[in-house]
Protein backbone atom coordinates (compact mmCIF):
# COMPACT_ATOMS: atom_id res chain seq x y z
CA UNK A 1 0.00 0.00 0.00
CA UNK A 2 1.38 3.53 -0.86
CA UNK A 3 -0.41 5.82 1.26
CA UNK A 4 -1.23 5.05 4.97
CA UNK A 5 -4.26 3.15 5.04
CA UNK A 6 -6.32 2.46 8.02
CA UNK A 7 -8.83 -0.61 8.23
CA UNK A 8 -11.82 0.41 9.98
CA UNK A 9 -14.89 -1.37 12.04
CA UNK A 10 -17.63 1.22 13.00
CA UNK A 11 -20.98 0.49 14.16
CA UNK A 12 -23.65 2.17 11.74
CA UNK A 13 -26.82 2.24 13.98
CA UNK A 14 -27.43 5.35 16.31
CA UNK A 15 -25.72 8.03 13.97
CA UNK A 16 -22.63 5.65 13.13
CA UNK A 17 -23.01 5.80 9.50
CA UNK A 18 -22.25 10.21 9.78
CA UNK A 19 -19.56 9.46 12.67
CA UNK A 20 -17.72 7.46 10.11
CA UNK A 21 -17.98 9.17 6.75
CA UNK A 22 -17.00 12.42 9.07
CA UNK A 23 -13.77 10.48 10.20
CA UNK A 24 -12.44 9.46 6.65
CA UNK A 25 -13.21 12.76 5.06
CA UNK A 26 -11.17 14.13 8.06
CA UNK A 27 -8.11 10.91 7.04
CA UNK A 28 -8.18 11.80 3.34
CA UNK A 29 -7.53 15.36 4.38
CA UNK A 30 -4.66 14.18 6.27
CA UNK A 31 -3.46 11.89 3.33
CA UNK A 32 -4.77 8.74 4.76
CA UNK A 33 -6.68 5.98 2.90
CA UNK A 34 -9.22 4.41 4.66
CA UNK A 35 -11.31 1.27 3.97
CA UNK A 36 -14.57 0.46 6.40
CA UNK A 37 -16.37 -2.49 6.83
CA UNK A 38 -13.77 -4.36 7.66
CA UNK A 39 -16.01 -6.97 9.98
CA UNK A 40 -13.44 -9.86 11.34
CA UNK A 41 -16.84 -11.80 11.63
CA UNK A 42 -16.40 -12.54 7.47
CA UNK A 43 -12.52 -12.83 7.57
CA UNK A 44 -10.52 -15.76 5.94
CA UNK A 45 -7.19 -17.29 7.11
CA UNK A 46 -4.96 -18.90 5.44
CA UNK A 47 -1.36 -20.02 5.28
CA UNK A 48 -0.19 -16.88 7.56
CA UNK A 49 -2.62 -14.10 5.66
CA UNK A 50 -5.90 -12.71 7.07
CA UNK A 51 -8.11 -11.21 4.42
CA UNK A 52 -10.75 -9.23 5.24
CA UNK A 53 -13.48 -8.14 2.16
CA UNK A 54 -10.54 -8.82 0.03
CA UNK A 55 -8.09 -6.77 2.44
CA UNK A 56 -5.03 -8.04 3.90
CA UNK A 57 -4.89 -7.25 7.57
CA UNK A 58 -1.49 -7.27 7.96
CA UNK A 59 -0.68 -4.93 5.30
CA UNK A 60 -3.35 -2.35 7.36
CA UNK A 61 -0.99 0.69 9.02
CA UNK A 62 -3.89 0.65 11.76
CA UNK A 63 -7.44 -0.93 12.44
CA UNK A 64 -10.16 0.83 14.55
CA UNK A 65 -12.66 -1.93 15.87
CA UNK A 66 -15.27 0.05 17.05
CA UNK A 67 -18.78 -2.05 17.08
CA UNK A 68 -19.84 -3.33 20.63
CA UNK A 69 -23.09 -4.58 19.71
CA UNK A 70 -21.87 -7.50 16.69
CA UNK A 71 -18.83 -8.69 18.19
CA UNK A 72 -18.59 -12.39 17.96
CA UNK A 73 -16.02 -14.68 19.17
CA UNK A 74 -14.59 -15.36 15.98
CA UNK A 75 -14.45 -12.03 15.24
CA UNK A 76 -12.83 -10.77 18.59
CA UNK A 77 -10.37 -13.88 18.39
CA UNK A 78 -8.80 -12.66 14.78
CA UNK A 79 -8.86 -9.45 16.15
CA UNK A 80 -6.36 -10.75 18.87
CA UNK A 81 -4.12 -11.67 16.21
CA UNK A 82 -4.41 -8.76 13.92
CA UNK A 83 -3.10 -7.09 17.04
CA UNK A 84 -0.17 -8.72 16.90
CA UNK A 85 1.30 -7.23 13.59
CA UNK A 86 -1.07 -3.97 12.65
CA UNK A 87 -1.32 -1.72 15.67
CA UNK A 88 -5.46 -1.71 16.63
CA UNK A 89 -7.22 0.58 18.71
CA UNK A 90 -7.81 -0.41 21.27
CA UNK A 91 -4.74 -2.38 21.70
CA UNK A 92 -5.98 -5.66 22.18
CA UNK A 93 -4.36 -6.28 25.51
CA UNK A 94 -5.74 -3.42 27.55
CA UNK A 95 -9.37 -4.23 25.20
CA UNK A 96 -9.25 -7.60 26.73
CA UNK A 97 -8.98 -6.42 30.28
CA UNK A 98 -11.18 -3.63 30.65
CA UNK A 99 -13.72 -6.39 29.06
CA UNK A 100 -13.32 -8.22 31.93
CA UNK A 101 -15.48 -6.54 34.87
CA UNK A 102 -13.19 -8.33 37.72
CA UNK A 103 -9.41 -7.60 36.22
CA UNK A 104 -10.69 -3.59 35.79
CA UNK A 105 -11.57 -3.79 39.48
CA UNK A 106 -8.96 -5.85 40.02
CA UNK A 107 -6.41 -3.52 38.26
CA UNK A 108 -7.96 -0.18 39.32
CA UNK A 109 -7.58 -1.16 42.89
CA UNK A 110 -4.06 -2.18 42.71
CA UNK A 111 -3.16 1.68 41.36
CA UNK A 112 -5.23 3.16 43.85
CA UNK A 113 -8.72 4.33 42.18
CA UNK A 114 -12.21 3.11 44.05
CA UNK A 115 -14.22 0.88 42.96
CA UNK A 116 -17.60 -0.32 44.31
CA UNK A 117 -16.36 -3.63 47.04
CA UNK A 118 -16.45 -6.92 45.29
CA UNK A 119 -15.44 -10.88 45.56
CA UNK A 120 -14.89 -13.08 43.08
CA UNK A 121 -16.10 -16.55 44.48
CA UNK A 122 -15.44 -19.89 42.97
CA UNK A 123 -18.81 -21.45 41.40
CA UNK A 124 -18.94 -24.38 44.27
CA UNK A 125 -17.92 -22.07 46.68
CA UNK A 126 -21.81 -21.39 48.46
CA UNK A 127 -20.26 -20.96 52.12
CA UNK A 128 -18.41 -17.80 50.00
CA UNK A 129 -21.52 -16.52 48.85
CA UNK A 130 -23.21 -16.45 51.83
CA UNK A 131 -20.27 -14.81 53.25
CA UNK A 132 -19.78 -11.82 50.31
CA UNK A 133 -23.72 -11.41 51.17
CA UNK A 134 -22.69 -10.78 55.26
CA UNK A 135 -19.40 -8.69 54.40
CA UNK A 136 -21.93 -6.56 51.76
CA UNK A 137 -24.44 -5.91 54.50
CA UNK A 138 -27.18 -7.99 52.70
CA UNK A 139 -27.36 -6.46 49.31
CA UNK A 140 -24.67 -7.44 46.23
CA UNK A 141 -24.83 -6.96 42.61
CA UNK A 142 -24.23 -10.45 40.82
CA UNK A 143 -22.18 -9.62 37.19
CA UNK A 144 -21.18 -11.40 34.50
CA UNK A 145 -17.49 -10.48 33.99
CA UNK A 146 -17.77 -9.98 30.03
CA UNK A 147 -21.43 -8.32 30.13
CA UNK A 148 -22.67 -5.21 28.81
CA UNK A 149 -25.04 -2.63 28.64
CA UNK A 150 -26.14 -3.90 31.90
CA UNK A 151 -27.24 -7.42 30.82
CA UNK A 152 -27.12 -10.11 33.16
CA UNK A 153 -26.31 -7.80 36.08
CA UNK A 154 -28.64 -9.27 39.10
CA UNK A 155 -29.22 -7.24 42.28
CA UNK A 156 -29.59 -9.73 45.35
CA UNK A 157 -30.97 -8.77 48.27
CA UNK A 158 -30.43 -11.35 51.48
CA UNK A 159 -29.57 -14.75 51.97
CA UNK A 160 -33.37 -16.20 50.84
CA UNK A 161 -32.87 -14.04 47.78
CA UNK A 162 -29.24 -15.56 47.19
CA UNK A 163 -31.01 -19.32 47.32
CA UNK A 164 -33.29 -18.34 44.96
CA UNK A 165 -31.12 -16.73 42.47
CA UNK A 166 -28.01 -19.46 42.99
CA UNK A 167 -30.80 -22.26 41.35
CA UNK A 168 -30.68 -20.44 37.92
CA UNK A 169 -26.78 -18.72 38.06
CA UNK A 170 -25.62 -22.84 38.69
CA UNK A 171 -27.36 -23.39 35.58
CA UNK A 172 -24.59 -21.77 33.29
CA UNK A 173 -21.52 -23.12 31.89
CA UNK A 174 -19.55 -20.23 34.54
CA UNK A 175 -16.82 -21.14 36.83
CA UNK A 176 -16.84 -18.51 39.16
CA UNK A 177 -19.30 -15.39 40.12
CA UNK A 178 -18.09 -11.70 40.51
CA UNK A 179 -20.01 -9.97 42.98
CA UNK A 180 -19.85 -6.07 44.23
CA UNK A 181 -21.34 -4.41 46.79
CA UNK A 182 -24.33 -2.39 46.24
CA UNK A 183 -23.59 1.40 46.13
CA UNK A 184 -26.02 3.76 47.52
CA UNK A 185 -26.23 6.23 45.23
CA UNK A 186 -28.83 8.86 43.63
CA UNK A 187 -29.44 6.56 40.92
CA UNK A 188 -27.62 8.68 38.11
CA UNK A 189 -24.06 8.79 37.09
CA UNK A 190 -21.44 10.65 34.48
CA UNK A 191 -20.04 8.90 31.31
CA UNK A 192 -16.74 10.69 30.56
CA UNK A 193 -15.33 9.31 27.36
CA UNK A 194 -11.43 9.53 27.02
CA UNK A 195 -9.13 9.30 23.56
CA UNK A 196 -5.45 9.29 23.80
CA UNK A 197 -5.59 10.37 27.56
CA UNK A 198 -7.52 13.61 26.58
CA UNK A 199 -11.14 14.39 28.89
CA UNK A 200 -13.17 14.99 24.91
CA UNK A 201 -16.60 14.71 26.46
CA UNK A 202 -19.30 13.45 28.97
CA UNK A 203 -23.21 13.05 30.07
CA UNK A 204 -25.32 11.93 32.75
CA UNK A 205 -27.81 9.27 32.82
CA UNK A 206 -30.35 8.57 34.85
CA UNK A 207 -32.09 4.98 36.01
CA UNK A 208 -36.27 5.17 35.47
CA UNK A 209 -37.84 5.73 38.47
CA UNK A 210 -37.88 2.74 40.93
CA UNK A 211 -35.34 1.08 39.00
CA UNK A 212 -31.23 1.29 40.01
CA UNK A 213 -29.61 0.49 36.59
CA UNK A 214 -28.63 3.55 34.32
CA UNK A 215 -28.15 1.70 31.56
CA UNK A 216 -29.56 3.03 28.04
CA UNK A 217 -30.40 -0.44 27.74
CA UNK A 218 -32.01 -0.92 30.64
CA UNK A 219 -34.22 1.81 30.12
CA UNK A 220 -31.82 4.79 31.39
CA UNK A 221 -32.35 8.13 30.05
CA UNK A 222 -29.27 10.58 29.26
CA UNK A 223 -28.82 14.36 30.47
CA UNK A 224 -26.41 16.99 29.88
CA UNK A 225 -23.90 17.07 32.91
CA UNK A 226 -21.10 18.79 33.27
CA UNK A 227 -17.90 17.05 35.39
CA UNK A 228 -15.58 18.82 37.82
CA UNK A 229 -11.90 18.48 37.41
CA UNK A 230 -11.97 15.49 40.52
CA UNK A 231 -14.13 13.51 37.83
CA UNK A 232 -12.26 13.72 34.62
CA UNK A 233 -8.78 12.91 36.43
CA UNK A 234 -10.44 9.81 38.08
CA UNK A 235 -11.54 9.35 34.46
CA UNK A 236 -7.99 9.56 32.78
CA UNK A 237 -6.08 7.44 35.47
CA UNK A 238 -8.74 4.99 35.02
CA UNK A 239 -8.13 4.53 31.79
CA UNK A 240 -4.55 4.79 31.79
CA UNK A 241 -3.96 1.92 34.39
CA UNK A 242 -5.97 -0.23 31.56
CA UNK A 243 -3.69 1.02 28.95
CA UNK A 244 -6.74 2.45 26.88
CA UNK A 245 -6.12 4.50 24.11
CA UNK A 246 -10.04 4.87 23.99
CA UNK A 247 -12.36 4.89 27.12
CA UNK A 248 -15.93 5.46 28.32
CA UNK A 249 -15.89 5.54 32.58
CA UNK A 250 -18.15 5.18 34.32
CA UNK A 251 -18.38 7.45 37.77
CA UNK A 252 -20.97 6.90 40.16
CA UNK A 253 -20.87 9.08 43.93
CA UNK A 254 -21.40 6.70 46.62
CA UNK A 255 -22.93 8.34 49.61
CA UNK A 256 -21.60 6.13 51.99
CA UNK A 257 -18.37 6.46 51.41
CA UNK A 258 -18.30 9.89 50.21
CA UNK A 259 -16.52 9.74 47.26
CA UNK A 260 -16.52 8.98 43.39
CA UNK A 261 -15.90 5.81 42.50
CA UNK A 262 -15.54 4.44 39.26
CA UNK A 263 -18.22 1.78 38.20
CA UNK A 264 -16.97 0.37 35.12
CA UNK A 265 -14.65 0.65 32.07
CA UNK A 266 -16.06 0.91 28.82
CA UNK A 267 -14.18 0.00 25.85
CA UNK A 268 -16.44 1.36 22.87
CA UNK A 269 -18.20 4.04 24.38
CA UNK A 270 -20.70 5.32 21.99
CA UNK A 271 -20.99 8.88 19.73
CA UNK A 272 -23.47 10.85 20.93
CA UNK A 273 -26.52 9.48 18.69
CA UNK A 274 -28.51 12.84 16.73
CA UNK A 275 -30.80 11.99 19.31
CA UNK A 276 -29.03 13.44 22.01
CA UNK A 277 -27.27 15.69 20.65
CA UNK A 278 -30.77 17.18 20.24
CA UNK A 279 -30.55 17.74 24.26
CA UNK A 280 -27.31 19.60 24.08
CA UNK A 281 -25.23 16.81 24.02
CA UNK A 282 -22.27 17.80 21.36
CA UNK A 283 -19.11 16.51 22.10
CA UNK A 284 -18.84 14.50 19.08
CA UNK A 285 -16.87 16.83 16.80
CA UNK A 286 -14.39 16.67 19.47
CA UNK A 287 -13.93 13.25 20.06
CA UNK A 288 -13.61 12.47 16.76
CA UNK A 289 -10.66 15.05 16.29
CA UNK A 290 -8.83 13.11 19.38
CA UNK A 291 -9.88 9.97 17.29
CA UNK A 292 -8.46 11.23 13.90
CA UNK A 293 -5.55 12.80 15.68
CA UNK A 294 -4.84 9.23 17.28
CA UNK A 295 -5.40 7.55 14.27
CA UNK A 296 -2.50 9.59 11.92
CA UNK A 297 -0.30 9.23 14.90
CA UNK A 298 -0.59 5.50 14.86
CA UNK A 299 -0.06 4.87 11.23
CA UNK A 300 2.90 7.42 11.57
CA UNK A 301 4.90 5.62 14.33
CA UNK A 302 4.35 2.20 12.04
CA UNK A 303 6.16 3.77 8.93
CA UNK A 304 8.69 5.03 11.58
CA UNK A 305 9.48 1.57 13.05
CA UNK A 306 9.42 0.29 9.23
CA UNK A 307 11.75 3.26 7.78
CA UNK A 308 14.34 2.35 10.86
CA UNK A 309 13.97 -1.80 10.15
CA UNK A 310 14.92 -1.26 6.51
CA UNK A 311 17.27 1.09 7.19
Amino acid sequence: MSLSTVGMWLYRNGGGEQIQRKIVHKLQDRGIKCITGLDLKHAQVKNGAINCNGVSMDELDAFLSYNAGEQTPYQRYLYQMVSHVTPTINNFDSFAIAEDKFQTSHLLNLHGVTTPDYRLVGRDDYEGLKQAMTDFGGKMIYKPVDGWGGSGIVKIEGENALKTVLPFIEQTELRYFYLEKFVTYDNTDYRIDIVDGKFVGCYGRKAPKGEWKTNITSGGSVFVREPDQEVIELAIKSAKILGLEIAGVDIIYDQEREEYVVLEVNTIPAFATPEQEQLGINFNQHKIDALVNLLERTVHYKAREQTIKVA
